[in-house]
């Protein structure tokens, strides 16, 4: 079953996007972030220039030839899953392909209207028996 984790009040969701990626390319992970749209998965590209700062995390869009070995793959359509490892959703709405992935993760920003999609979320996975994990990442900051 899916693994779901909600990370709520994130108050910069492309660094944190770039530091849960980070991670999982460390432990040997593949990631594919569904970003909101074309201009919102051009704009993740380009932040990950400077994200980590002292460190580049390979990345291509679903329908590059490489994409099969990318370990960071980014786009906002669902026609080319290369992978069923970890889905990064940034969309309003489930992705209706998520129980196909091993880990589903869930970046939640610090708006209303954001917090609220989220919650249609959350009940929408608790209500189909997934266990869901929350961290608070505003909690966390120093």
């Amino acid at each position: 079953m899916t693994r779901i984790d909600f990370f709520f009040n994130v108050p910069h969701k492309y660094q944190q996007v770039a530091i849960l990626s980070a991670k999982a390319v460390v432990e040997g992970r593949r990631v594919f972030v569904l970003a909101a749209d074309a201009a919102a998965a051009g704009e993740l590209e380009a932040s990950l220039w400077s994200h980590p700062p002292t460190g580049f995390l390979p990345h291509c869009r679903s329908r590059d030839r490489l994409a099969a070995e990318t370990p960071l793959v980014i786009d906002w359509e669902s026609a080319n899953l290369p992978h069923d490892d970890t889905l990064l959703n940034l969309q309003a709405e489930y992705p209706p392909f998520f129980s196909r992935f091993q880990r589903l993760i869930e970046l939640v920003g610090m708006g209303d209207a954001e917090r609220e999609s989220a919650r249609g979320r959350f009940r929408f996975y608790r209500d189909r028996g997934y266990e869901i994990r929350t961290f608070d990442v505003a909690g966390e900051q120093p």
